[in-house]
């Protein structure tokens, strides 16, 4: 339940991937749109396969690190949280002037926008590991199981976006006071997790 409201909470924080496919969406239509999503879901696949490897023996051979990387965890949450709160922000849903392109780059370029996304890296790399309890063993398939989730969870919200991006720039440019409302409730959601995260050792204390 934990990383599907995170991984919740950060898709609809606006970054590069979103920015992108509503963009592309917008300026080339729902089918361009839906195939630079397949381009980011195999970016969120390679992600996961390596950091899944990765996870296996740093928690194997560096118990210590799982620290470190909560704690860098929790911090880039609290970065996420003032970006989608703080007076000024932008949102995904401004119109941008973007050329027509072919699917086989439309897929390249979807692709190489999510392996690009500083978010989906800390994600994968700081963020999975806290909902990872190495005292239950099998850390490689519980990476696994939790990636999926949020793969899941980030390409059918991005599916949504996709399809509706149109529609839903219309609606926000009429009214504002929705977007604020979005991104207060996304901001709050990820600080408080933030929180949980760096004050909670009972993981941490199980791995050691």
């Amino acid at each position: 339940m934990g990383i599907a409201l995170v991984s919740l909470g950060m898709v609809l924080t606006p970054g590069p991937n979103m920015i992108y496919l509503v963009s592309r969406s917008i300026g080339q239509g729902r089918r361009a749109g839906l195939i630079s999503l397949m381009g980011v879901f195999l970016g969120f696949s390679t992600y996961l396969t390596a950091t899944c490897l990765g996870l296996t023996a740093v928690f194997a051979y560096v118990p210590a690190a799982y620290t470190a990387l909560k704690l860098a965890g929790a911090a880039y949450l609290i970065w996420l949280a003032w970006n989608a709160v703080r007076p000024g922000g932008a949102s995904a849903f401004e119109p941008r002037e973007l050329p027509a392109e072919r699917p086989r780059r439309l897929f390249a370029m979807g692709l190489l926008t999510c392996l690009l996304n500083p978010k989906i890296a800390i994600l994968y790399l700081s963020l999975l590991p806290q909902f990872i309890d190495p005292a239950l063993g099998h850390v490689l398939l519980q990476s696994l199981a939790l990636g999926s989730v949020q793969i899941l969870i980030g390409t059918l919200v991005n599916a949504v976006f996709v399809l509706t991006a149109a529609g839903l720039a219309a609606f926000l440019a009429r009214r504002p006071v929705w977007m604020r409302v979005q991104r207060y409730v996304t901001g709050t959601v990820l600080g408080v997790f933030a929180v949980n995260m760096a004050t909670d050792r009972s993981k941490a204390l199980a791995g050691a």
